[in-house]
């Protein structure tokens, strides 16, 4: 049963870790900025094809976190009682439920708003002028839920760190604070070096 019990928790902790899509969109979108801000059809397909095909993957990705986080309840030492006695738990879960409702707000909302505008265009056609400027609303929407969720994701990982023993609540706040600077300047900068 303790192989079964690690073997559930690496799969939940490689789940949380792959669910930096948002970090990793955020990047795609400032290395885009760089290139100036007219609509260049190869390279903005290139970017909303990466965005859009994210999304799948983050799905599985935040379900395998829900499913592994309550196989480890059941299986392990809380109980799955746990999941509305254990106030990390329970804000954890809820966190993955907030995650999963902006992903789906996002890829079946905006994204295929962006979609349908772009399919206006045919790649060998000259690009409308103000095109970019019709797009721009709801890319800068979709980079701001990106953001929030990058905020999401930190704070659960924090509080998932907290299952069995929590830090203070000091130590909780300034992790937190770091949380949304962090995502705060992945939205702003390229973050070429990592932390700094």
């Amino acid at each position: 049963m303790e192989n079964l019990t690690d073997l559930i928790k690496f799969l939940h902790i490689l789940s949380f870790v792959f669910m930096s899509v948002p970090l990793f969109n955020l990047i795609v979108v400032n290395e885009r900025a760089l290139m100036g801000t007219d609509f260049v059809y190869a390279t903005d397909r290139y970017m909303e094809n990466i965005i859009r095909r994210g999304a799948a993957r983050c799905y599985v990705f935040q379900s395998s976190v829900l499913v592994t986080g309550l196989l480890l309840l059941v299986f392990g030492p809380l109980g799955i009682e746990a999941l509305w006695q254990n106030w990390t738990i329970l804000i954890k879960t809820l966190l993955v439920f907030a995650l999963m409702g902006l992903l789906s707000y996002v890829h079946l909302n905006l994204q295929p708003r962006i979609e349908e505008r772009i399919a206006e265009i045919d790649p060998d056609s000259p690009i409308p002028e103000g095109f970019s400027a019709v797009l721009k609303p709801m890319r800068v929407r979709r980079k701001k839920l990106a953001t929030f969720c990058l905020f999401l994701v930190i704070t659960a990982i924090i509080l998932g760190m907290q299952v069995y023993r929590t830090y203070s609540p000091v130590m909780n706040l300034i992790l937190i604070a770091f949380a949304a600077l962090f995502a705060w300047r992945a939205n702003k900068t390229l973050i070429r070096f990592g932390w700094v």
